[in-house]
């Protein structure tokens, strides 16, 4: 009888025969030096502590020592306690028991739900984009149940789209519109950063129980470490990834990047690089394709990815913001001037655009949505002269068509929290507005 010794031989291959520690030997901040192992970056080690095993993540190296961010809080390191190497990266949890479902930036339960199933799939999260070439092209729309985005800025399956907003402009409750009501298989959604009171706020308000039934929820407050932060986002797209491998059309609403980006600078600094651009590290612009590229098409499945950045003042050319935007397939631009006016989804049409929607839309709703635009940007390009009065209807036509149209348009981009358009809807919509 033949015996095929090839996964004998793997198995020795990679088995270590003397297990390799270190000692803690400095605590600095978030950074955490060792002597040993020699283990590559990326991989996971345990410091052994009087609390208990606490887990860490090599990230660098510096004169013949292993530097370690803490996947927890650093209280009860000593030096001198033991660095045990666990020898692999770091895999989460992925599969449809995680439906209706919160987890930590690690993949652990956070809900009172009880622990996952003992057999379920584990995936990294750390992993190439698809091929560049193995990409399907977008083709499909997918309907956001949002009239103003499926009319006005049609997204397809696949797509990457920044939501770009100040603090408290409506971007986690547009947000739980379209995880309620979009035509995706699958929510997986982040939360980076978040403040601790917002996570359940989300859940049980902007979410509910029909769009948690079909999400699965990510979470990593302000108050957690950077790196379960940077961690956080990564796991969600790690989980998306399982679902559109499984050809799902998954939905992939992360908030926010910023947040994201502000961890990995605090990463950065502590390993010792250089501070550029505004303060942020060579290392966040090296990241942030590194998570964004990761959504899309597949040859099975898509992500449709919908990422919110912070703009802070306003400043759409702030480095994080000028960054993504140059990434992601189209922006939506939420302004404060309309949330002012009572007008939700708080969506500027004009600053806002979607980089598909000539491919995927029919001709004759995407005419529909130019001759919207037209007549809104007429408008808001005299509104000064309109609103003074100094105006005298007749002296020009197109201004008069747009004075007749406002009213229309505004009540085009306003949508209820609970109210749910169909795509069909949006478009017949935008027909009344143009005839």
């Amino acid at each position: 009888m033949k015996i095929n010794f090839e996964a004998y031989q793997e198995t020795i291959l990679k088995t270590e025969p003397v297990s390799a520690s270190g000692r803690v030997t400095q605590v600095v901040g978030l950074l955490i030096e060792a002597t040993g192992p020699q283990n590559p970056v990326g991989d996971l080690c345990n410091i052994i502590t009087e609390e208990g095993a606490l887990p860490c993540e090599i990230v660098g190296f510096r004169r013949g020592s292993i530097l370690l961010m803490p996947l927890k809080h650093t209280e009860g390191i000593r030096q001198g306690n033991e660095v045990v190497p666990v020898g692999t990266p770091l895999t989460v949890p992925a599969g449809h028991e995680l439906l209706g479902r919160l987890l930590d930036g690690l993949g652990e339960p956070l809900d009172d739900l009880g622990s996952l199933p003992s057999g379920i799939t584990r995936v990294p999260i750390n992993r190439e984009p698809p091929n560049p070439f193995s990409r399907k092209r977008i083709k499909n729309v997918l309907s956001t149940g949002v009239r103003v985005l499926d009319g006005l800025l049609t997204m397809g399956n696949g797509q990457r789209i920044g939501i770009f907003a100040g603090s408290g402009v409506g971007k986690s409750t547009l947000m739980g519109m379209i995880s309620r009501s979009s035509s995706a298989d699958v929510n997986v959604i982040g939360l980076i950063g978040e403040r601790g009171r917002e996570v359940r706020e989300f859940i049980e308000k902007d979410l509910g129980k029909e769009g948690l039934a079909r999400s699965v929820i990510v979470a990593a407050t302000s108050d957690q470490p950077a790196l379960v932060r940077i961690k956080a986002a990564f796991t969600a797209t790690a989980i998306a990834e399982y679902f559109r491998d499984q050809g799902k059309n998954v939905l992939l609403l992360m908030d926010s990047v910023t947040r994201f980006a502000l961890a990995q600078r605090e990463v950065g600094l502590a390993t010792g690089e250089p501070p550029s651009t505004r303060g942020y590290t060579p290392s966040v612009f090296a990241m942030l394709p590194k998570l964004l590229e990761r959504a899309g098409t597949s040859q099975r499945g898509t992500i449709t990815a919908i990422y919110t950045v912070l703009v802070e003042g306003g400043d759409m050319d702030e480095p994080v913001a000028d960054a993504v935007r140059g990434i992601l397939d189209g922006h939506l631009v939420l302004s404060r001037t309309l949330a002012q006016q009572n007008i939700y989804p708080a969506v500027d049409i004009l600053a806002s655009i979607s980089r598909l929607m000539p491919d995927i839309a029919e001709k004759e709703h995407y005419n529909l949505a130019n001759k919207t635009r037209n007549y809104y940007a007429t408008y808001m390009k005299n509104a000064d002269v309109i609103s003074l009065g100094a105006y005298k209807s007749g002296s020009d036509p197109r201004i008069d068509e747009a004075i007749k149209k406002h009213p229309l348009i505004e009540d085009y981009i306003k949508q209820g929290i609970n109210e749910t358009i169909t795509f069909d809807e949006a478009v017949k919509a935008l027909q009344k507005i143009v005839s």
